[in-house]
C-alpha cells in the first residue's frame, strides 16, 4: 500500500502491541481492596445450602461463614455484607427477626467479628425483606401498601441491634424516604457514631433480581415498584442522592451495576464521598449460566464486567465473585 508523507503519523495501537505495553497505559485497574463480599446465612442448617439459580454461592451455616469471611480478609478484599435467612415460622408482618438480637443477621454478625476482627468490614443488609412473611421491605398498612413511616421505626431498631452485634457498616436497602436520617440519629442515640451507613441512593426495581429472591428465601406477594425506582429515571437518582448527602450518608451506593452505568457515572461525577456499586445476582447468574454453556469466556467476562463497573466511577463493588476475582489479582 502507498503512503503519503506520514500518514497515518498517529496510530494508537502503537499502545496496545505487547501485555507489558496494554498494562502500563491501562487507565483502569482493579484491586482486592475494590471488592465486598455479598454472604447469605441461613438459620436451622447444617450443611451450606447451594442456591441451584447462582451457581458457585451457598446460604451458609454459620461455620461455612466463618470460613468464607477468612478467606475474604486473606485475600485483601474490604468487606463483607451480611444477609440473614431466618426460618420460614419466625417471619411475621413486623419482621421480628430483625430486630430480635439473638436474629439470624445479629448472630452472624457477632460470628463474623469474632472471626475477623477489625481486618474486614462487617456490613449488614438493613431491611425487612427477608424476615417478613409478606416479602415487602417495610411494615404493611391495613390496605396492604407499604407503610414509609411505621417502617423507618423498624428500621430504628434494626440498625441499632446492628450496631450492638457489631456491624462496622449498616446498608439500609429498602428505599423508604427519610430512611438514612433516622438511621443516623438512632446510631448516635446509642452513641454509636462510629458506625457508618452506606445508603442505597439509587435501587432499582430490577427483573434482575430474580436469583436473589432465592438466595433469601423470599416469601414476596406481588412486586416493589411503589418504592424501588422505575428503571427509566435517572434524574430521580439524583434527586435522591442530594437526600441521602443531606441526611448524612457517609457513602453511596447504586444497584444493580450492569445496566446502570450511566446513572454510576452520574452520580460518582456529583459526589466527594465513596461510590458503590452492586454486581447483582441476575449479573452475576447470566455469566455463569453462558459460560457453563461454552458461550463465553467465564473469567474474562467476570474481569471485563468488574472493569466495566469500575471504569463508570464504583469506588467499591459489591460482587459474588469478590474473593474469587481478588485471589486472581494478587
Amino acid at each position: 500500500m502507498t503512503t503519503y508523507g506520514t500518514f497515518p503519523g498517529t496510530r494508537p495501537r502503537r499502545l496496545r502491541t505487547t501485555p507489558v505495553m496494554r498494562r502500563m497505559v491501562a487507565e483502569t485497574r482493579l484491586h482486592p481492596a475494590d471488592f465486598i463480599l455479598p454472604a447469605f446465612v441461613r438459620e436451622g442448617v447444617s450443611e451450606p445450602v447451594p442456591i441451584a439459580a447462582m451457581p458457585g454461592v451457598v446460604q451458609h451455616t454459620r461455620d461455612t461463614l466463618k470460613k468464607a469471611a477468612a478467606e475474604a480478609a486473606a485475600a485483601g478484599i474490604s468487606g463483607i455484607m451480611l444477609f440473614g435467612v431466618p426460618e420460614e415460622s419466625k417471619k411475621d408482618a413486623v419482621g421480628t427477626p430483625g430486630t430480635d438480637p439473638d436474629g439470624i443477621l445479629q448472630v452472624a454478625i457477632r460470628v463474623v467479628r469474632a472471626e475477623v476482627g477489625d481486618e474486614l468490614l462487617v456490613m449488614s443488609d438493613l431491611c425487612l425483606d427477608e424476615t417478613t412473611d409478606h416479602g415487602h421491605c417495610g411494615v404493611l398498612d391495613a390496605e396492604g401498601r407499604v407503610d414509609n413511616d411505621a417502617t423507618l421505626e423498624r428500621y430504628a431498631e434494626m440498625a441499632q441491634v446492628q450496631a450492638d452485634a457489631g456491624a462496622h457498616v449498616v446498608g439500609p436497602s429498602g428505599m423508604m424516604d427519610g430512611q438514612i436520617g433516622v438511621i443516623r440519629d438512632a446510631l448516635d442515640q446509642i452513641g454509636r457514631e462510629d458506625v457508618a451507613v452506606l445508603a442505597y441512593t439509587a435501587k432499582y426495581a430490577s427483573a434482575f433480581y430474580g436469583p436473589f429472591r432465592e438466595a433469601v428465601g423470599s416469601s414476596l406477594k406481588g412486586d416493589r415498584k411503589t418504592y424501588q425506582q422505575d428503571p427509566a429515571n435517572v434524574r430521580e437518582s439524583m434527586r435522591e442522592l442530594a437526600l441521602d448527602l443531606e441526611e448524612g450518608a457517609d457513602m453511596v451506593m447504586v444497584k444493580p451495576a450492569g445496566p446502570y452505568l450511566d446513572v454510576l457515572a452520574r452520580v460518582a461525577d456529583a459526589v466527594d464521598v465513596p461510590v458503590a456499586a452492586y454486581q447483582i445476582s441476575g449479573e452475576y447468574s447470566m455469566i455463569e449460566a453462558a459460560a457453563e454453556k461454552g458461550w463465553i469466556e467465564r473469567d474474562r467476562a467476570i474481569l471485563e464486567s468488574l472493569t466495566g463497573i469500575k471504569r463508570a466511577g464504583a469506588q467499591n463493588i459489591l460482587t459474588y465473585w469478590a474473593t474469587e476475582v481478588a485471589q486472581r489479582l494478587v
